[in-house]
């Protein structure tokens, strides 16, 4: 009985972990893989990336697109509990201007976990020259106390690569 009551009054209760779902299917490896130091040093915040197998973005969370560059390369997302998720196709992507990229969202849409957002030619983008690894960041990184990535393994869309905790 006493413990019911601690629970229902937050006492002794973890607070329960934002899942970030994959938003390329791919392989998930560490943000240190990222030769960009933007990226790589968590410049702007913590996270992983993928290295593409199907050139598809989907939202990773229920929430809004807060905004897609003008140049479709990256796409940022805002979850429902606040959480600012930037996914970035590519390095250096940002100079084909759109080439390539074919956007499928916009600014202040709200999305669904798995809602498509943008596609991509790998293919092309390599023939071009570009390394297609897609960062994955929390720009919100000093509001959590501990992100915790999922890397080593490839990823489905929507299967858990980040785990955080307030």
């Amino acid at each position: 009985m006493l413990g019911s009551l601690k629970e229902k009054l937050g006492f002794g209760k973890k607070a329960k972990a934002e899942i970030i779902g994959a938003p390329i299917e791919g392989e998930a490896v560490a943000i240190s893989e990222v030769s960009d130091p933007t990226f790589g040093e968590e410049i702007i915040g913590k996270g992983m990336a993928i290295r593409p197998a199907v050139g598809r973005v989907v939202a990773p969370v229920d929430g809004t697109v807060a905004m897609l560059f003008e140049t479709k390369h990256a796409v940022a997302v805002t979850s429902e509990a606040g959480t600012e998720i930037l996914i970035h196709i590519g390095l250096d992507t940002v100079t084909l201007k759109g080439e390539h990229f074919t956007a499928h969202a916009q600014a202040g849409q709200k999305v669904k976990a798995g809602d498509l957002l943008l596609e991509f030619d790998i293919e092309a983008i390599k023939a071009a020259g570009f390394d297609v690894i897609s960062p994955v960041v929390i720009c919100n990184t000093a509001d959590f106390s501990e992100i915790r990535p999922t890397t080593g393994k490839y990823v489905k869309v929507l299967e858990e690569v980040l785990s955080l905790e307030k």
